[in-house]
């Protein structure tokens, strides 16, 4: 018998080896019930999972909602580079013919205001990362909302750019706890059937937010005075007292629970999780059992729970993967969606029609997260992220090629009209599907760390993008305007053939098996068809009144 927890049996088959675990804080019983719960987790059918888990659903969207208050905020502030009054009042005159003058924002300090809330994002994921696995995700969420309330403030009142950027920095702060927290949660609290869905979810709350954002700031268009931006800040104040209440009365996530040794509250929160009628004790029980038998396997793959850990050994790897991942979603071209108002405009396409096509653009977050949820039904999770980056990658050498035509009205609309699709692809595969990978891929010791180190890479390429993107768009800087396609669409080609190399499928994987998967250091493309016994019973057979050993040996983790 080899002397790791995980090895790989004659047959090929990665095994843990429970003779060696026994005696590390789990015993026979605790892996028995580990496995029973485990067996029974993959047989549910998603309608069962669903009429089990009906309070935990509920719960994940509930948190979730806070990334609509994020989304709105961090996209709100690009909307105003279009709008006249905000223009007026802190941009600069720019000569429109001899006797008339225009006003735009410098593109460096365009780069400024996106690259605030970037920057205080990562301040807020590091300080998250810490304090969530320390403290417990609902004190520090309950935290990060009352220090949001009085940044907004800084927003509403602020009478120049500098004030603005101040401002962008500090509510980046919460916002960075918001990305790290509903992400960990819903990928805690949901069974491995609705997994991909509630992650998922995630994604729809951004474009929720974004969507909202786009329709108040055109609504406001008309409003002759500086109230015409700043009421588009004071309605972040609306989510406050609402999120509030939700982080209260919200469980606790149960695997956190598990870290910290508190397994009775474990299971009491996984009650209130769950269907009682469909969910009973003993069910409670066998799933925390799971959870601990998960968690000291994890133990014995790494050396222990801090950032540094992030780098060591097999999490070494999905650090990488998950980092790689969230940065992939602007080196897909993402970037000029976030700038759509400007893209459109230096299309060619006046500023009434440049708004009303940004709330169609904006709407394919809704439209396609809600097309990525059947899609995820068939196809996995390498699959349609793979398949997604290459769509967009030809979307954009398709749109950069049109940038070099002449500029006519046809020409604009289709440009428009390409960029909604690329806004479609995105929302249908890589943006909800990022969310996904990285709350499957990364160690459940290691989750808020490896989701704020993930979401780190994504504020550091928006920083590099935020600096790029307006440059490649002003008519003052390097002017661009369609053709930054063929940028972008050489990054998407680069990003498909890491994604072919190096990313897993994770569809249907308990996160015990994904432990012995990585640590086996099973290459991406070999996820799906690798054989996985996490509860490999190498002890005498065993009766209980919860299931026969031998029968859940035969149906657990043995799958093409």
């Amino acid at each position: 018998m080899s002397g790791e927890a995980i090895y790989k049996d004659s047959t090929g088959v990665l095994v843990a080896n429970n003779d060696w675990l026994i005696g590390h804080d789990i015993n026979e019983q605790v892996i028995h019930d580990g496995a029973v719960a485990d067996a029974a987790e993959h047989k549910t059918t998603i309608m069962e999972a669903f009429m089990i888990h009906r309070k935990a659903i509920f719960w994940s969207m509930a948190l979730s909602a806070a990334l609509i208050m994020e989304g709105y905020d961090v996209v709100v502030i690009g909307s105003f580079y279009g709008q006249l009054n905000f223009c007026k009042r802190f941009g600069v005159a720019v000569p429109l013919s001899v006797d008339e003058n225009g006003y735009l924002i410098p593109a460096a300090w365009q780069s400024g205001l996106s690259n605030g809330s970037s920057a205080g994002g990562i301040i807020g994921l590091m300080v998250n990362g810490w304090a969530a696995e320390r403290f417990g995700a609902k004190k520090v969420m309950l935290t990060s909302l009352v220090a949001l309330t009085g940044f907004i403030f800084i927003m509403v009142f602020a009478n120049s750019l500098t004030m603005l950027v101040i401002g962008e920095v500090l509510c980046g702060i919460p916002w960075g706890v918001f990305q790290t927290l509903t992400t960990a949660y819903a990928s805690e609290v949901c069974p491995i059937h609705l997994r991909g869905y509630l992650t998922a979810y995630v994604n729809l709350c951004w474009g929720v937010g974004i969507l909202l954002s786009s329709g108040v700031v055109k609504a406001t268009l008309n409003i002759d005075s500086d109230w015409s931006w700043r009421l588009p800040f004071v309605v972040q104040w609306v989510w406050i007292i609402p999120l509030c209440t939700i982080v209260w009365f919200c469980p606790t996530s149960p695997w956190w629970l598990v870290r910290q040794g508190r397994l009775e509250d474990a299971e009491a929160s996984l009650r209130r999780l769950t269907n009682p009628n469909l969910f009973t004790d003993q069910d409670a029980r066998n799933t925390v059992a799971m959870m601990v038998h998960t968690t000291e396997l994890e133990k014995q793959a790494t050396a222990g729970a801090s950032y540094l850990d992030c780098f060591r050994k097999t999490d070494l790897r999905r650090t990488e993967i998950v980092t790689m991942t969230f940065a992939m979603q602007l080196l897909s071209g993402e970037n000029l969606i976030g700038q759509g108002v400007q893209f459109l405009q230096q299309a060619g396409l006046s500023n009434a029609t440049s708004f009303d096509l940004n709330m169609v653009l904006n709407s394919m977050f809704i439209i396609g997260t809600f097309f990525s949820w059947g899609l995820l039904s068939y196809f996995g999770r390498r699959t349609l992220y793979s398949a997604g980056m290459a769509c967009m990658a030809i979307v954009l050498f398709v749109i950069g090629g049109l940038g070099f035509a002449n500029n006519t009205p046809q020409i604009s609309t289709t440009i428009g009209s390409l960029l909604i699709a690329l806004n479609f692809v995105y929302n249908a595969t890589l943006g909800p599907i990022c969310y996904t990978l990285i709350g499957e891929v990364s160690s459940t010791r290691l989750r808020q760390k490896s989701i704020v180190l993930s979401r780190i890479s994504y504020q550091i390429m928006n920083i590099i993008c935020g600096i790029i993107v307006p440059r490649m768009l002003s008519p003052t800087a390097w002017n661009w305007g369609a053709k930054s396609g063929i940028f972008w669409a050489v990054s998407a080609t680069l990003s498909t053939l890491y994604c072919l190399i190096r990313l897993p499928e994770t569809r249907g994987r308990s996160y015990g098996e994904l432990d012995m998967l990585f640590e086996g250091k099973v290459p991406a493309w070999r996820f799906k068809s690798t054989k996985v016994d996490q509860f490999g019973y190498h002890m005498k057979e065993k009766t209980s009144e919860e299931g026969d050993i031998t029968d859940v040996k035969g149906n657990f983790g043995h799958k093409e």
